[in-house]
């Protein structure tokens, strides 16, 4: 007597069977994994974005640095002197006069 039993073409009926009478599950997880996988790439590239926007930072920080500090060298009161001296600007020596004006 041979015995009955599961076979593979009674499994694979019954896989195919348990395969279609839950396509719109599957369809659900190939949906999930697909945004998953889309999420995972604008993490990438907001990290990507990121990093070159501190990058940019870094490099405006030290042009800021550098420009500040050529201005306060500009603008010490010897380098202007030397600068308007061919305008025929001159250092006033004394001291100012102070203007008073009386209310009525």
């Amino acid at each position: 007597m041979a015995k009955k039993g599961l076979t593979w073409n009674n499994l694979g009926f019954l896989a195919s069977d348990l395969i279609l009478s839950n396509l719109a599950f599957i369809a659900f997880l190939g949906l999930l994994a697909t945004i998953y996988i889309a999420n995972a790439h604008y993490a990438e590239r907001n990290v990507r974005n990121v990093q070159m926007l501190q990058k940019e930072i870094k490099d405006l920080r030290w042009e800021f640095m550098s420009l500040q500090s050529e201005n306060m060298f500009n603008s010490m009161q010897s380098i202007v002197a030397d600068r308007v001296k061919d305008e025929g600007l001159r250092m006033f020596r004394s001291k100012p006069n102070k203007i008073v004006v009386e209310k009525e």
